[in-house]
């Protein structure tokens, strides 16, 4: 049997943690009680962090989001600021789990347990997103795309915890989406995600373009040298589908029990377009042209 301390403070916590140096921290233990569970980790102490204030807030302080990692999935749906200033966000959470899920699991969780799967990962890599690391005596900040080093496996050390994500505000006019593709339209690992951030000028030219891919190698993957293509482009199924076809070749998927490999470099090819279908082809029809 495991025996679980809740801290109300940072303090209490850094004081357990100097107790029981092997102790387990937990988030919502969405992934940590099912392990345990199955035998894949053994009974420990466990430090759960449910109870710190602190890690449960989402602020936005001057040009950033800050968010702790305690904040749930479903605090992420229903927050106005993450709705209006972080959609791209809003969309993954939107789509990730069911509702005791979404209530239980928390963002920190989610990126600590580093699968590539993970639905928060996509929407973090392209907003650029900061993590502060905490211990006793310090902390320190990391690019997620630094933090995650393969599936399960973070710069996180025995003595951190995961503090907030910090996340610079996406400048005007720059929409956000995320598409994921699973074997059921509801409570499924993703075969494949796709988050997407654009910055586009009034005419729709594009000056900034930023794609993350999920389930399609050890890490959510990104190709900054492709995104750096569409910069001064004019957004059109032309430009998204050539976009897919190079991104489809720099992939590394894994064929398992949910997708052959060959299948995830198809979606990844198609899923650009997924854009301009669903967000932008009633402004073509408008304008009676499709460029």
């Amino acid at each position: 049997m495991s025996q679980v301390f809740l801290p109300h403070t940072l303090d209490e916590l850094w004081t357990k943690k100097q107790e029981n140096p092997a102790a387990l921290i937990m988030a919502g233990g969405t992934d940590l009680l099912v392990k345990i569970r199955d035998r894949k980790l053994p009974p420990a102490v466990i430090l759960g962090l449910e109870n710190i204030a602190e890690l449960r807030q989402i602020e936005q302080q001057d040009e950033e989001i800050c968010i702790g990692s305690m904040v749930t999935h479903q605090q992420l749906l229903d927050s106005p600021i993450i709705q209006t200033q972080l959609p791209v966000l809003h969309q993954a959470v939107a789509v990730l789990g069911s509702p005791p899920i979404r209530h239980m699991g928390t963002i920190g969780g989610n990126i600590c347990t580093a699968s590539p799967a993970g639905d928060t990962l996509p929407p973090l890599y392209v907003l650029n997103a900061g993590l502060e690391l905490k211990n006793a005596a310090a902390s320190r900040l990391l690019l997620i795309k630094d933090f995650i080093r393969g599936p399960g496996q973070t710069l996180l050390s025995s003595n951190e915890i995961l503090y907030k994500i910090r996340i610079p505000i996406p400048a005007p006019h720059s929409p956000g989406f995320y598409f994921k593709v699973g074997q059921r339209k509801a409570l499924a690992i993703s075969i494949i995600s796709m988050a997407c951030l654009l910055q586009l000028a009034e005419d729709n030219r594009i000056l900034d373009g930023r794609f993350a891919w999920g389930s399609t190698g050890p890490t959510v993957m990104r190709f900054p040298e492709v995104e750096n293509t569409l910069i001064g482009e004019k957004l059109s199924p032309i430009v998204l589908g050539k976009l897919g076809q190079s991104m489809a070749a720099l992939v590394s998927p894994i064929s398992d029990i949910r997708a052959s490999a060959e299948y995830r470099r198809l979606l990844v090819s198609k899923l650009p377009l997924k854009i301009w279908q669903s967000h932008f082809s009633s402004l073509s029809a408008a304008s009676g042209h499709g460029d």
